[in-house]
């Protein structure tokens, strides 16, 4: 699991590799602590998948763009599977869990 923190590295991100999951998490809320080990959790099963993470604190210009780039509201946390440079699944809050990032990685595979 790597932390980004702009939009050019998140850009080399989607251009470079086929698939990128994606966690936009608050350094703050106690939701988003809550959902960030779920997702730790998930890269420690799934290592091998390119998973990433931003801080929103530390990269709003980031949050913002992909909010914007893809037309998904922004919220915090919020999971995003990116495939081909498009997003193909995201949740927030409470539906980040182990399992819900399985099967997303799962459908994925499909």
């Amino acid at each position: 699991m790597k932390k980004i923190d702009s939009v050019e590295e998140f850009e080399a991100l989607i251009e470079n590799e086929k698939n990128v999951l994606l966690v936009k998490h608050s350094l703050t809320c106690p939701i988003s602590h809550a959902a960030f080990e779920e997702y730790e959790s998930f890269v420690e099963e799934n290592a091998e998948f390119n998973n990433y993470y931003l801080a929103v604190q530390d990269s709003r210009p980031l949050s913002n763009y992909i909010a914007e780039k893809f037309q998904i509201k922004h919220e915090s946390p919020q999971a995003l599977l990116f495939s081909n440079g498009e997003v193909v699944w995201h949740a927030s809050h409470w539906k980040i869990t182990y399992s819900s990032l399985t099967k997303a990685l799962e459908e994925l595979n499909q």
